[in-house]
């Protein structure tokens, strides 16, 4: 699979967008000739010129570009449906049967889903069940075992399927079956012919970035992290949504450092940070008073939780930068970061937490367009300027009523002259 068209370079360096050539202006001055026309290779995201200087270079990508191409028609299909809820039952027996009689796919669930004896009431499950592939998550590698994803819930299955593939993710294809459906735009009432549609490549990608996050812990040899039996926390993570740091259990105020490539930036105090890609802005941040970004936009918001100071605004920063994260040495308290709401953990006195944009998005495909899918869902699910419009003046006459006149009769309204007029009939009855 591939998105066609330029994509955007989110490294600035090791790119590995294919080799173009483009003629730009030098604005340098030359003994010879000023403003020469140079031709100038693109390649591994640094600019080679002629004369062997070398010069950083970004492009920017049209939206509408985006477009889902195979290479060869998917084989495989993996189907991940909301957990708890009955519900998704009879959507998800429809899909995998019709995949596997009429798609002729192979088609990978999880684990538990067989163990869930609620389907055992669905006949054509039976007859399925054992064409069925199955895996255990954080045991299984499904690395270049899957073409495809398909999501029967909410968003939360989008963030699933995002944690289970921590580098290249298969484009995926969500149906809102849940309660919110943010980042599901599509309805299962035709879902034979959208999935044609996918299929066959006609359909537009929104590619979400993600956030590599490192924690990087002091070197303690007193440490029980090496004792057996003690389960080791992933320290190495890639999410969708956001990764939050937070003063925990704690009655004091967080004291959190920050700093970008390097350079020492703010503390923060207060309830803790949000780090979040242009998808999480929509989410816990936009709670906090974040904007809301949209997801083709490489950037990364930051947006502190509860502030001691009033003027501490939510901030956006280019998507290549890197942030460090420490706790502050004279804090009262240690922090917890959490990813995506999942794998929480300490951070303490010297560790650090290192966030950038990772070069693994999410390939997300669109119901209709990027920009339609995404206007469509602040409207729809977070009632996005909803107001009731205002009304329209019927003539020209009512305009010249309320310009000129100065009778002050003439300027109320039928409520208030309803007000006055018993006003007077109760002071005529004393």
């Amino acid at each position: 699979m591939v998105a066609s068209g330029e994509l955007i370079c989110l490294q600035r360096q090791d790119c590995p967008c294919d080799e173009t050539k483009l003629n730009i202006k030098n604005s340098s001055s030359d003994s010879n000739n000023n403003n020469l026309d140079t031709n100038l290779k693109l390649m591994n995201g640094v600019t080679v010129a002629n004369d062997g200087r070398r010069v950083q270079y970004r492009t920017i990508q049209d939206p509408a570009s985006q477009r889902l191409t195979w290479y060869k028609p998917p084989l495989t299909v993996l189907v991940i449906k909301k957990a708890r809820d009955a519900s998704v039952l009879s959507p998800f027996v429809q899909l995998i049967q019709w995949l596997i009689e009429e798609k002729r796919m192979v088609v990978f669930i999880e684990g538990a889903v067989m163990e869930d004896h609620s389907l055992d009431h669905f006949k054509p499950f039976a007859q399925i069940k054992d064409k069925l592939m199955t895996f255990r998550d954080s045991k299984d590698d499904l690395t270049d075992k899957i073409d495809f994803i398909i999501c029967l819930g909410g968003d939360g299955t989008l963030l699933y399927a995002s944690q289970l593939f921590q580098q290249s993710v298969p484009p995926v294809m969500a149906f809102h079956l849940g309660s919110l459906g943010f980042l599901t735009p599509f309805r299962f009432d035709n879902f034979q012919e959208q999935v044609n549609n996918v299929l066959e490549g006609h359909a537009a990608l929104t590619l979400r970035s993600r956030l590599r996050c490192i924690v990087m812990k002091k070197m303690d040899q007193n440490t029980s992290s090496d004792k057996p039996n003690v389960p080791k926390v992933p320290t190495n993570l890639l999410v969708l949504n956001e990764v939050v740091v937070d003063r925990g259990p704690s009655p004091y105020l967080s004291n959190i450092d920050l700093f970008l490539d390097g350079k020492y930036i703010t503390s923060v105090q207060g309830d803790g940070l949000i780090v979040s890609t242009p998808t999480g802005s929509t989410a816990y941040a936009v709670a906090a008073g974040a904007s809301m970004i949209h997801p083709s936009v490489p950037a990364i918001m930051v947006t502190p939780i509860c502030p001691h100071s009033l003027s501490f605004r939510p901030i956006v920063v280019p998507a290549g930068v890197e942030l460090k994260i420490t706790v502050s040495p004279g804090s009262r308290n240690t922090a917890w970061v959490s990813f995506d709401g999942r794998n929480r953990q300490e951070l303490c006195h010297g560790d650090s937490l290192r966030v950038t944009t990772s070069i693994y998005p999410v390939p997300s495909i669109c119901a209709q367009d990027q920009i339609t899918d995404w206007f469509e869902s602040l409207a729809t699910c977070l009632h996005w300027n909803v107001r009731k419009r205002q009304r329209h003046l019927d003539d020209d006459s009512q305009v010249s009523s309320l310009t000129h006149s100065t009778s002050d009769d003439d300027t109320l309204d039928s409520f208030e002259r309803e007000v006055l007029d018993q006003e007077e009939q109760v002071t005529h009855a004393a």
